[in-house]
């Protein structure tokens, strides 16, 4: 456990061997150590009911957990023949497992979590498996970052002290609007992490980014920043075409804006809202009953991936950079995949600096499926509208137990420490909820025992009994 607790990394040894590991380049680490029959012998020998599976993802570092399961060959291990599939965007992937054109996908949290709440799929998708922990940014444009940057209070270096507080941009969204223009920031869907993450920065710094009307998805309802949904990749070219002037993503996106010059991240989620969730993997609760043997061996393999990625104070980022650098998978250049998968993070060119709670696999539990986790993201969409009504604290914990599913998790966890394929320890025993330490930048304490209340707490939000209609929140 202890070379997978402290997660850092010398980034001179991770760039040689970077080097070192270029012949790795479509050497077919991810096709089955045997032939097509012998996998079929495996799948059948461990009762595997569907052993050919199509998984979707989206271009982000946070699909490295199936990239690496299916390079390293733990799927071909478990019996598993796994075609991953790149999606154009969130909508699309979710229609892919709902529909069952997809076994399965790496998923934003909130997709399960709102198939449960009744406001997302009409066919009910779980999560046996969290996929990371943190893993976003929020990054303005240069002519913003202009604007601001002669306000932000600065370390001794000179550069600018973290945290940002969103109230920096007070002044340049009063400016856009007394020349009758909107500010817009973009997001990557209603129900992603990016969208109440971007929020919460923005609310904390006193601005009102929206709340969403009954069957709304725009969510602009009194909103003095805008947000609207930009899938992940097309976020760069968003920003530098000028439609938007700052935006929510995952890596490598906002990588990206520093490699390409056209904007400045000036905040990670771990300084937003302390520790969050991100990705997890979906799949609907049909496929898990009636394959159940086929859900265990999927995560088993899944499992051994994330721990593969956060093992030995992450000595193996640097080949995962590798893996994830191809066009079949994120397709990024590898010094922007570099800039956010090595225990640091770029904010601008000279300006890289530690963030060791960035991007976690299985580091600090980050893979199990904690209830805690689910239910912040739950009080965030009652916040903002999207839970329209006001609801009791058991509503909560009911609805993230309908789509959070640790118990498959542990059967798996279990099955691998009986199989000398992973250490016990290195697991947690759960209740499912988990202690938050780390502050959220406006200081307000997360208790999940008491969602309701913690929803109705903030300055910027719906209060118990509020609803959103047309004319505001009343």
């Amino acid at each position: 456990m202890d070379a997978i607790s402290g997660f850092r990394i010398n980034r001179r040894a991770v760039t040689a061997v970077v080097i070192a590991s270029v012949a790795l380049a479509g050497c077919g680490k991810g096709e089955a150590p045997a032939g097509g029959g012998d996998l079929a012998k495996l799948a059948a020998e461990k009762g595997i009911e569907k052993s050919n599976l199509k998984l979707g993802f989206i271009k982000l570092t946070d699909m490295a957990p199936l990239a690496i399961a299916k390079e390293k060959g733990f799927f071909a291990e478990e019996g598993l023949n796994v075609t991953l599939e790149p999606q154009a965007n969130w909508k699309v992937l979710l229609d892919g497992v709902s529909g069952g054109q997809l076994d399965g996908a790496h998923m934003l949290a909130g997709h399960p979590l709102a198939s449960a709440a009744g406001i997302g799929s009409k066919v009910k998708i779980v999560t046996p498996m969290s996929l990371d922990i943190n893993g976003k940014a929020v990054t303005v444009s240069n002519r913003v970052y202009d604007m601001i940057a002669p306000s932000l209070p600065k370390g001794a270096d000179g550069k600018f002290a973290q945290p940002v507080s969103a109230a920096a941009l007070k002044p340049v969204v009063a400016k856009f609007k007394a020349e009758g223009k909107p500010f817009k920031m973009g997001m990557v869907f209603p129900v992603s992490t990016h969208n109440y993450i971007l929020r919460y920065w923005l609310a904390a710094g006193g601005l009102n980014p929206g709340f969403y009307l009954p069957g709304d998805t725009a969510g602009v309802t009194s909103a003095e920043v805008q947000l609207s949904v930009t899938p992940p990749p097309q976020m760069p070219a968003t920003l530098e075409a000028g439609t938007i002037e700052g935006y929510s993503v995952g890596e490598p996106w906002n990588q990206a804006s520093v490699a390409k010059k056209i904007g400045h991240p000036i905040i990670v989620d771990p300084d937003i809202a302390g520790l969050t969730g991100d990705k997890v993997f979906g799949l609907t609760e049909e496929f898990t009953k009636k394959n159940p043997k086929t859900t265990q061996a999927i995560l088993r393999a899944l499992i051994r991936a994330a721990m593969w990625l956060d093992a030995e104070n992450g000595k193996n980022r640097a080949e995962a950079v590798k893996i994830l650098a191809s066009p079949k998978y994120v397709g990024a250049d590898e010094k922007v995949l570099m800039a956010s998968m090595t225990g640091k993070f770029t904010f601008a060119e000279g300006d890289t600096r530690d963030t060791p709670e960035f991007n976690l696999f299985f580091s600090q539990e980050a893979s199990y499926p904690f209830y805690s986790d689910g239910i912040w993201f739950l009080t965030q969409m009652r916040r903002w509208g999207q839970i329209a009504e006001s609801k009791a604290d058991a509503w909560y914990l009911d609805t993230v137990k309908a789509a959070y599913r640790p118990d498959l998790y542990m059967a798996a966890a279990k099955s691998l420490v009986a199989d000398g394929k992973a250490d016990a320890s290195a697991f947690p025993e759960s209740d499912g909820f988990r202690t938050y330490t780390k502050p959220a930048i406006d200081r307000m304490a997360f208790d999940p025992r008491k969602p309701a209340a913690y929803a109705a707490s903030f300055a910027i939000g719906l209060k118990d009994g509020q609803t959103v209609t047309p004319a505001g929140v009343k």
